[in-house]
């Protein structure tokens, strides 16, 4: 069964009646925000909840616990809401297992990427009449900006509509992103709730620094200089190695999705202005350049690539950093050899 992201947005109760959902799609920030309000929803008709996540490959290596994870009873909870997060076909046996068993205690939630339709964990759900499917894609615009002035007004905080632009800009079309920055504005304005746009500037941390789009960029681009440049000044502080990471995943998503439009025409700058949703102007030329230096199969893999590294950041923090510029020198250096 399929439903719109907006549409269940607006109906939670309604999901907390599917024991089995699967939320695909690039929008990290959409995922979560459906999970909570499921959970809140939960929390008004259950005392207690117990909460689960595992990583699919971590299910894999040992199935046996995670089967135990969900039949075995609970000392403090009727209900147990679990997530899978990088879920795939790999997993499909033991979903469709589940189903048919169909624990009535169980709210099993699965995040995956982009799913092609000829995805069987797809096709499984979408077909079902009572497990879920929910495709989360990008955020646009608009809905960025329905989340942040609502933030705002809930909390009497007034701010240009520059500053607005600035926000939504910089959040790289990643409502976790918007909400960090939301966070630290309503931290600010404890005792003052007009700001300017130099107060949202330095909050946002607009100046002084690079963006971090900038190494993203760079980096994509196979400018080796600039990139060591950005690199140098960075590797010196605190590196938040998956807000990074996303940025990179939302810029290979745009990307890819631009390619699969190529055929449709010869001139690319006109693709480019066509693509919706709209790029920022200042954007196209580097959009441009990037297009001719990756190809589909090496933004496919780079995709792939980004949930490993992740993983490996979040298994061995102490190399974080390493295992993180590692992976970005890598991408530099295979950028440069076509730019």
């Amino acid at each position: 069964m399929i439903s719109k992201s907006y549409e269940i947005e607006k109906k939670i109760p309604d999901l907390s009646k599917h024991n089995l959902l699967l939320l695909y799609g690039e929008n990290i920030g959409l995922k979560k925000d459906i999970r909570s309000k499921i959970k809140i929803d939960l929390n008004k008709k259950e005392q207690d909840i117990e909460i689960l996540s595992f990583y699919e490959n971590e299910i894999i290596d040992n199935e046996d616990d995670f089967y135990n994870s969900i039949y075995s009873g609970s000392l403090f909870s009727n209900k147990k809401m679990i997530t899978i997060n990088n879920g795939s076909d790999k997993i499909l046996k033991l979903i469709e297992d589940i189903y048919i068993k169909y624990p009535e205690n169980l709210i099993l939630i699965i995040f995956s990427e982009i799913l092609e339709r000829k995805s069987k964990l797809r096709i499984f759900f979408e077909k079902s009449s009572t497990a879920l499917c929910v495709p989360c894609y990008a955020d646009n615009n608009k809905s960025l900006e329905t989340i942040l002035t609502s933030e705002l007004r809930k909390n009497n905080i007034t701010i240009s509509r520059e500053s607005i632009n600035l926000l939504i800009d910089k959040s790289n079309n990643d409502r976790n992103n918007l909400r960090n920055e939301i966070e630290k504005i309503k931290a600010y304005s404890l005792n003052k709730k007009n700001l300017s746009v130099e107060e949202i500037k330095s909050i946002a941390n607009f100046s002084g620094e690079y963006k971090s789009d900038s190494l993203i960029n760079e980096c994509l681009n196979g400018d080796i200089n600039q990139y060591k440049k950005i690199v140098s000044e960075l590797y010196v502080n605190t590196v938040n190695y998956v807000f990074l990471l996303r940025i990179l995943y939302n810029k290979i998503q745009k990307l890819l999705s631009i390619k699969k439009l190529e055929n449709s025409t010869k001139d690319i700058d006109v693709l480019i202005s066509s693509f919706k949703p709209a790029i920022f102007w200042k954007e196209k030329p580097i959009i441009k350049k990037q297009l001719s230096i990756w190809n589909q199969e090496d933004l496919k893999e780079i995709t792939n690539k980004i949930n490993e590294i992740e993983l490996s950041c979040k298994k061995n923090p102490l190399l974080s950093k390493v295992i993180f510029f590692n992976f970005f020198n890598k991408l530099c250096k295979q950028a440069s050899k076509h730019s």
